[in-house]
């Protein structure tokens, strides 16, 4: 792919933040973006890479009527021999066509998203952050922009792609955090976009999760649609429990996002010879479980936050505290390990770690 660049001139361009430890996550971009366009018939064309810009859309881009967008989230890790690397990225592009046909719209070839990626990076490399725990994360989208009212899929796409230094993404860092489970509305629907990463699902979650915050809560601990039972998600994380020696975490039943960093925690716990199980579990076993002390550890797993330790939750009025609401030692190994691993500081045993050429 032939990608004609546009760089910003040296003295327009935007001072970088010297506080990594404090960044406050998705306030700040950097200096340029990829676009990209598509349309039914023609296919993907004029690839570009511009400076940070505004979007122009017509009043009646599909998007904005019927919701048909896409996204992802990734990161680019600076490694003390100044290297950029970035961790899994071949699973967010499979994971990025999934959403694709689910959502309707136009697949992309991998080849061509890490291109972008790279390309992108090379031009903009200095906003990498260079101490551990800080990192540059990587946005691609993919929005319909024809301009039409009616409900069908879209003859025309944007696709675009930022990039912007990010730190901790909740403010306790890696301290446990509090959450909410709310059995009164609800994420998605088994049959529905669920695990598809699409805007109306984190839409669909705003309600809830100001509702948890008023109540002091971090987030939101999402059951199942249909009989308000099961637990699927947390926030915008997958979850896990220790229960005893067993790692348990919910199955992907088509209502929950398949996350990198829960692929990535179940192999590690594989490896170490952790039992480590996909199954439908209640919120009444996750109760009763913390009540008998054999739920040892509850953590949630996602790109942003990578690992974050759950104290303590709250259900109908009734909170409960996960052992002694402190970090377990398999959440603290979990993300000592998948760090070590994404800044080159521990051996990559599964091949994880992709080493852009910039």
């Amino acid at each position: 792919m032939e990608i004609a660049v546009h760089p910003l001139e040296p003295d327009r361009r935007r001072p970088k933040p010297q506080d990594e430890k404090n960044l406050v996550f998705g306030r700040i971009f950097t200096d340029h973006m990829f676009m990209m366009d598509f349309v039914t018939g023609t296919g993907w064309h004029n690839p570009r890479i511009v400076p940070y810009q505004m979007l122009s859309m017509d009043p009646a881009a599909m998007v904005l009527h019927y919701g048909q967008g896409i996204f992802e989230g990734l990161k680019a890790y600076r490694w003390e021999n100044d290297k950029i690397c970035l961790f899994r990225s071949d699973q967010n592009w499979e994971r990025w066509n999934r959403s694709a046909r689910r959502m309707c719209m136009p697949e992309m070839d991998p080849a061509i998203q890490a291109q972008a990626v790279e390309e992108l990076l090379r031009l903009d490399k200095d906003w990498v952050p260079h101490s551990t725990g800080s990192s540059l994360y990587v946005r691609p989208t993919m929005i319909a922009n024809e301009p039409h009212l009616g409900v069908r899929p879209a003859d025309r796409y944007l696709y675009f792609l930022i990039t912007g230094p990010v730190a901790a993404y909740y403010a306790e860092g890696f301290n446990p955090v509090k959450i909410y489970v709310s059995d009164e509305y609800v994420r998605s629907v088994r049959g529905g976009v669920g695990e598809a990463k699409t805007m109306g699902n984190y839409a669909s979650s705003l309600y809830a999760a100001e509702i948890a915050k008023k109540k002091g809560f971090t987030q939101v601990l999402w059951l199942d649609a249909i009989e308000r039972r099961y637990v699927e998600e947390v926030g915008t994380s997958n979850i896990f429990f220790l229960i005893g020696d067993e790692l348990v975490t919910p199955a992907l039943s088509g209502s929950i996002l398949s996350g990198v960093t829960r692929d990535s925690v179940m192999k590690l716990a594989k490896h170490w010879g952790i039992t480590c199980v996909e199954r439908p579990i209640t919120i009444d076993e996750v109760m009763a479980k913390t009540k008998s002390g054999e739920l040892k550890e509850m953590f949630a797993t996602g790109t942003a936050a990578v690992v974050s330790p759950v104290g303590s939750f709250s259900f109908r009025e009734e909170s409960f505290t996960i052992g002694d609401g402190n970090v377990g030692a398999l959440s603290l190994r979990l993300y000592d390990e998948m760090i070590g691993i994404q800044y080159g500081q521990k051996e990559d045993i599964f091949g994880w770690i992709r080493q852009l050429n910039i």
